[in-house]
């Protein structure tokens, strides 16, 4: 992942506030409750922890585990700041590694599209050890569709009186490389810059579904974003349960 999110982490959210946490958190706790996966869950790749507070408040104990140590430091700060109580902790994706088994593991809003498809099968080895039998796991991709028609070969601009965000995004074979650029406004009314490099790869949804059934997990169904047709979504939501 290199750089990416390091310098982000501090506006994620803000610069996300188009994307309905409170909708998309709904989401969760009603599929969550319907599935019966019990309380205790983990979010990995929690970034900030939206997801994490959205689900605490909603009754659920949960931990979050990110792999990049400034967005660990804005989750905890956030939660903190609500009184929530939940415990944040630092683990790769790629390896999973916590302190104790779940009830349900999140990574939502693409954490597996940083990893390169070779590594899926490892990736969801550790997550299958990380739950309890029969636990759900839940994640999402940005879908072959998002990636190539609205993302690669496109410039993204948000530009705000505090920070503007830029990113230029190309297509390289399997992944898409994006480079961004934030400059951040300073007390003086001089803004700062910032640059990150961030990499997705493109995922296709058989090759998914076989790395899910050899590292031991049944796929349950396969949604777009907020439980839509997947036809068209910008994503793919795969819901498992440990065998």
């Amino acid at each position: 992942m290199g750089n990416a999110y390091r310098h982000l982490a501090e506006w994620f959210e803000y610069l996300n506030d188009d994307c309905d946490y409170p909708k998309w958190s709904q989401y969760f706790v009603a599929k969550l409750d319907l599935l019966g996966a019990g309380k205790k869950g983990l979010e990995l790749g929690c970034g900030s922890g939206a997801f994490c507070r959205a689900l605490t408040r909603a009754g659920f104990l949960m931990s979050g585990a990110d792999n990049v140590p400034e967005m660990l430091t804005k989750a905890e700060n956030l939660a903190r700041r609500e009184g929530l109580k939940i415990s944040f902790f630092r683990a790769d994706a790629a390896a999973l590694r916590a302190p104790e088994k779940y009830d349900f593991i999140l990574a939502p809003n693409d954490v597996f599209n940083y990893l390169p498809p070779e590594k899926l099968v490892s990736a969801f080895k550790h997550v299958t050890k990380t739950l309890e039998k029969g636990g759900i796991f839940w994640f999402d991709v940005s879908s072959f569709y998002k990636l190539c028609n609205k993302v690669a070969d496109t410039i993204s601009a948000d530009d705000r009186e505090d920070v503007t965000y830029l990113s230029f995004n190309r297509r390289e074979g399997d992944r898409v490389r994006m480079d961004v650029t934030l400059f951040v406004k300073r007390p003086d009314g001089a803004f700062d810059r910032y640059d990150e490099t961030h990499t997705q790869y493109l995922h296709e949804e058989a090759k998914i579904a076989a790395a899910l059934s050899e590292a031991g997990l049944e796929l349950l169904c396969t949604e777009g974003h907020l439980g839509e047709p997947k036809e068209g979504s910008d994503r793919l939501n795969f819901i498992c349960r440990k065998k």
